[in-house]
């Protein structure tokens, strides 16, 4: 037998499929969304993807909670910006499309310094050390106005410098071209961020994260793995923070901020991230809540929260692991039994929202838009917040849709539970 067959691996048309629908799926978007907003929200998103996958290079691989990401991507950004202004005053011959790497390269060596202190704990210490560090640069960039620009930040011109490959319309001033350029960047980190899972240093990252004292004993050195993972993660995270300076043509202290860092944080949890799609499904809720959402209402901010709240309550490990185990019910044809109990509790679960966002809005009119009057149109309906009958219709149909999500809620879980104990006798009747 040849050595080439012992080291046979079968082609994985499964992955293939996955990473060539996602190509197609970035490429057709603006056919489909191609008003102003909507690239802007996409664009915004294709950063928040980058950005919370590098923040799971910490978390979900390493085990590592940072609780200042931001510092990396902030500062990536900073760089990449007066990099900007330089391409635009002739001073640096660099193409605008290349401008995330300048990003990349600043995030990774801040990495390097800046992780070398804080891998060298592990647990709480390393948060609040990353949360010191955080602090530190947030208040640097308000101290040192000459490079971060004080409170009104760097401004830049992203359409500067020579066209893209000398094609004249090619100049990333429409936000369509900027959109397919943070799609092209977004897909290639996609690419390495995976492929870094399935390295040696990936496994052992994941080694060290479960079971440090057994990565020690085998001969590693859980500091220097946790370092790697950190200068890595930081990389991407300023390639997000470079492509967020092309987008916004700004950059200010808030890039460095702790919002910016427990934005990732929610964004990661979100969407799981004990695996791979997990923060890239929470990027794109996170970015919905932030931009779209915001757009129609001031609580924006509220309902985020209270979504947070509700999914670490009813699914701990994310809207990922959600969806993966539904599909673990479909694949064992038990969903069909699971129907109705799903059909009463969305019905619920919409009545519910719907009562929630009334009580809200209701409260927000009279606390911060009392000067528009006492009236306020929700969901069509004209409700008068000086009145008790709109209050009365809120609250009761706030409580009724209470009581009957908790009552279809426990059936459902009665079901999924009988359901999930056939699944696992199957299994082990059939090893």
């Amino acid at each position: 037998m040849t050595e080439s067959a012992l080291n046979f691996r079968p082609l994985n048309f499964g992955r293939w499929v996955i990473w060539g629908f996602t190509a197609l799926l970035f490429m057709v978007l603006p056919a489909f969304f191609s008003k102003g907003f909507a690239l802007t929200l996409m664009s915004q998103m294709g950063i928040t993807i980058i950005f919370a996958l590098s923040y799971n290079m910490l978390l979900g691989q390493s085990g590592m909670l940072s609780f200042g990401h931001a510092v990396y991507s902030g500062l990536g950004a900073f760089f990449a910006i007066h990099a900007m202004r330089w391409i635009g005053a002739g001073t640096l011959v660099w193409p605008m499309s290349l401008l995330p790497l300048i990003g990349g390269l600043a995030g990774a060596l801040f990495g390097v310094i800046f992780g070398y202190l804080t891998t060298r704990r592990a647990g709480t210490p390393f948060a609040m050390i990353t949360l010191g560090i955080g602090e530190m640069v947030f208040a640097a960039s308000l101290m040192f106005p000459g490079f971060f620009g004080g409170e009104g930040g760097v401004i830049g011109d992203r359409a500067a410098g020579s066209p893209f490959l000398g094609i004249a319309g090619i100049t990333f001033g429409p936000q369509i071209q900027v959109y397919y350029l943070i799609a092209v960047w977004c897909f290639v980190c996609m690419i390495a961020m995976y492929a870094l899972t399935q390295t040696p240093l990936g496994r052992i990252a994941n080694a060290v994260r479960d079971n440090p004292e057994r990565a020690e004993f085998i001969g590693y050195n859980t500091q220097r793995v946790r370092w790697l993972m950190m200068i890595l993660s930081t990389f991407f995270a300023g390639i997000a923070g470079g492509l967020s300076a092309i987008n916004f043509e700004i950059v200010s202290a808030e890039n460095v901020s702790a919002i910016r860092s427990g934005g990732v944080l929610l964004a990661a949890f979100i969407g799981g991230v004990a695996f791979f799609f997990g923060p890239i499904l929470g990027a794109v809720v996170f970015v919905f809540f932030a931009v779209a959402l915001s757009e129609y209402t001031k609580a924006w901010q509220l309902y985020l929260g209270v979504f947070f709240v509700l999914l670490v309550m009813y699914a701990p490990g994310g809207l990922s692991s959600l969806i993966l185990m539904n599909l673990r019910v479909l694949k064992f044809k038990k969903f069909a039994r699971l129907r109705d109990p799903y059909f009463g509790l969305l019905l619920a679960a919409l009545a519910l929202a719907f009562g929630v966002v009334l009580i809200i809005e209701l409260m927000y009119h009279v606390t911060l838009n009392v000067g528009q009057g006492p009236e306020v149109r929700l969901f069509g309906f004209l409700f008068d917040t000086t009145r008790a009958p709109g209050w009365v219709f809120a609250v009761s149909t706030l409580a009724a849709a209470a009581a009957a999500f908790e009552f279809y809620r426990r059936r459902f879980k009665q079901q999924w539970d009988d359901a999930q104990v056939e699944i696992e006798d199957w299994i082990r009747e059939n090893p």
